[in-house]
């Protein structure tokens, strides 16, 4: 289930994306915190310390802004992925009881039957969980499983008190062959990209 980390936050006064600079400029990053009929408020935390918690999927905050303490869920991460930062975060109030729709990853343990792949059609799926008992991941076992079989929505063990919101006959993972090198050699994809690579290798030679 997901753990919960403590955070600290300061409520900010000054708006706007120059006052987001500035923020960010010292260290910190402009939440938004809202939810449960609340006006939204607006506070700062430090970049470092939530950068480590949101590696976490559907991570859990006791934020303590000012002396008030209030459980929060992460639901949404801007970030600019050039400068590798964190712009912006929105925190969901939750309370203790309520359930939340969140999206789950999906993890693959073991190895299907020799000569074969499995393929995961979903990374995550979208489940309604009480707040403070979101499952980090759904497993999916392909152990020993062969070409052609699959498993659906239906096929995955839930954690108590977790609803899947998907159609049960949706497949997760499908079991393929692995290529052959013959058939790779006749696929269309394939002797395009080998022409493809060729004319630049000889481009080069040139």
């Amino acid at each position: 289930m997901a753990e919960q980390f403590a955070l600290k936050g300061d409520v900010r006064a000054s708006f706007g994306k120059g006052a987001a600079r500035k923020l960010r400029a010292k260290g910190h990053v402009p939440a938004v915190i809202y939810g449960h009929g609340e006006d939204p408020r607006h506070v700062s935390v430090d970049a470092h310390e939530l950068s480590l918690l949101v590696r976490h999927k559907n991570v859990l905050i006791d934020l303590d802004v000012e002396g008030k303490k209030e459980l929060v869920l992460v639901k949404d991460v801007q970030k600019d992925y050039v400068r590798q930062i964190i712009e912006h975060v929105d925190l969901v109030i939750v309370k203790q009881g309520e359930t939340v729709t969140v999206d789950i990853p999906v993890v693959m343990i073991g190895h299907s039957f020799p000569g074969t792949v499995a393929m995961l059609e979903h990374q995550t799926l979208k489940v309604e969980a009480e707040a403070t008992h979101i499952p980090e991941h759904l497993e999916v076992d392909v152990t020993d499983m062969h070409e052609h079989t699959h498993i659906s929505a239906k096929d995955i063990v839930l954690p108590k008190g977790v609803t899947l919101h998907l159609d049960p006959e949706a497949i997760i993972v499908a079991v393929q062959a692995v290529p052959r090198a013959e058939s790779l050699e006749n696929d269309p994809a394939h002797v395009a990209e080998a022409a493809a690579a060729k004319a630049a290798t000889e481009g080069d030679a040139e």
